[in-house]
């Protein structure tokens, strides 16, 4: 099994070689860069080529980046929210253009996939907003094929882009090689991840993998919240065995280096539920 972690882990830090290097000594295989400028400064060649280097020299690699939710390095502006759902020209057209410099990346850093929302959290359903999100995809797919991307949508906590809305939207846009990122905590959020892992299960390619309570999507550890992770890691075992699983965790103030040591103890569990699937089979 290929260990995959996000820098969501440590996304109120600026990334650098530092962190990376701790990534590596804990093990892990894969990686995926949160885009949030007060993190990864897409925008910025130098910040680019320092990443770009670090994984040209490292048996690390570059799995996947997630698209920017604001262009405010703060996050903090109404304003600078992203969106490729935006009915409003301008605005998504705004949300296409700060997708395009993370797709640039990959001139530099070469990576598999580009993780993106449909929406933001809580929005509510309508039909146009697919419509505008079918606009967006079109466009961007082919600006990420030029690069060597594919584009997944992530289900996430909103009336667009539960697990059944996202079939709905594959078959509303006549897109059936659309992929998805199958995020636990927000399955869970909507009401089963079993459920959602059902529905999602051939269409999946990569993970965001984390908990909670059921109520607040605060990324925590596997086995802190209400996930069976038995049952869930048994299921992508046995339905979706190459899908990598990767964590997309917040560390709340530990130490980044201890951080990473926990994760990798999530790891050693994830195998041994998948080593007494086998023997059960």
């Amino acid at each position: 099994m290929k260990k995959a972690i996000s820098t969501h882990l440590f996304r109120d830090a600026v990334l650098g070689v530092p962190q990376l290097d701790l990534i590596a000594r804990a093990g892990f295989d894969l990686v995926e860069i949160f885009c949030a400028r007060q993190h990864f400064d897409y925008t910025d060649a130098n910040h680019v080529r320092e990443i770009a280097g670090w994984f040209s020299d490292s048996v690390v690699q570059l799995h996947s980046l997630h698209a920017p939710l604001s262009r405010d390095p703060q996050g903090s502006s109404h304003h600078a929210v992203v969106s490729i759902a935006f009915t409003e020209r301008q605005r998504r057209q705004d949300s296409m253009d700060e997708i395009k410099r993370v797709l640039e990346v990959a001139e530099r850093a070469p990576y598999r996939y580009l993780i993106t929302h449909i929406g933001v959290p809580g929005e509510e359903y309508d039909l146009r907003k697919f419509d505008a999100a079918l606009t967006s995809l079109e466009h961007l797919r082919l600006f990420a094929g030029q690069r060597g991307v594919s584009i997944l949508v992530e289900n996430i906590p909103n009336d667009l882009s539960t697990a059944r809305r996202l079939l709905d939207f594959i078959r509303h846009t006549h897109m059936p090689d659309l992929m998805v990122c199958f995020d636990s905590g927000h399955a869970l959020l909507d009401g089963s991840v079993e459920d959602a892992f059902s529905l999602l299960k051939n269409s999946i390619a990569s993970t965001h993998l984390h908990d909670n309570g059921g109520v607040n999507d605060d990324h925590r550890f596997p086995w802190e919240g209400k996930i069976e992770w038995e049952k869930t890691i048994s299921d992508f075992h046995n339905s979706a065995p190459t899908v990598p699983l990767l964590l997309e965790v917040r560390r709340n103030g530990q130490e980044i280096a201890a951080s990473l040591e926990k994760a990798s103890g999530i790891f050693e569990k994830f195998e041994r539920i998948i080593e007494e699937s086998v023997r059960e089979r």
